[in-house]
């Protein structure tokens, strides 16, 4: 039996792809706002395109900050992809305006500084050992982005030797950005896996086999 994953709409994202995406892995896939639904699922994938504050207010408007809050408190799996990973941290700053996000981990969304944005196209990540996130992937593999904004500054710091840190990986376009994080039940990338071809299907893969 393929393990139960709910793909959380909430007016943002790219649903179908990371449907069909998920699907290819063989999980059962759900596209729901419903909030039972998705707190029972075996595993949450939290998609999101545009501007911060309007997926913060669109996850708000189906509980859906509630429902990652909950899951992970029960050590229930959550991955978020793209602005889906953005709204993990503490806030975003767009255009000035700061906005507030789930605060799963410090730091601030804020815009890339690079010759060119968006930061569009293929690249290579730089993950730390260890990880199951890209296991069975080259150092080389690319993966396909789409963004102006990131997490420039990775700022939670271990307090305790009992507790695994989070895997960090970076990418470069112009400066050093969180690329992806790999925290216990909670994953995040920057890239989006579901535009990403083989690669991207390896890593969802690799999610959905933690299940």
């Amino acid at each position: 039996m393929g393990k139960n994953v709910v793909v959380l709409d909430y007016g943002s994202g790219n649903l179908r792809s990371a449907q069909r995406a998920l699907e290819r892995t063989g999980a059962n896939v759900t596209v729901t706002s419903d909030y039972q639904a998705a707190m029972d699922a075996d595993g949450l994938l939290v998609p999101g395109v545009g501007a911060f504050e309007a997926c913060m207010r669109g996850l708000k408007s189906v509980r859906g900050d509630w429902i990652i809050g909950r899951r992970l408190a029960g050590g229930r799996p959550v991955m978020g992809i793209c602005v889906g990973m953005q709204i993990l941290f503490e806030k975003g700053v767009e255009h000035g305006v700061e906005t507030a996000g789930c605060d799963e981990w410090p730091g601030t969304v804020e815009p890339l500084e690079a010759p060119i944005v968006p930061h569009m196209g293929w690249n290579t990540v730089d993950a730390p050992e260890g990880g199951r996130m890209f296991a069975g992937l080259d150092a080389d593999t690319r993966f396909y982005f789409v963004h102006s904004y990131g997490v420039r500054s990775w700022e939670l710091e271990a307090h305790s030797a009992r507790i695994n840190p989070p895997l960090v990986t970076w990418a470069t376009h112009g400066q050093p950005f969180v690329a992806a994080v790999e925290n216990g039940p909670l994953w995040a990338t920057q890239f989006h896996p579901e535009k990403s071809g083989d690669a991207g299907a390896a890593l969802l893969t690799n999610w959905v086999s933690t299940l």
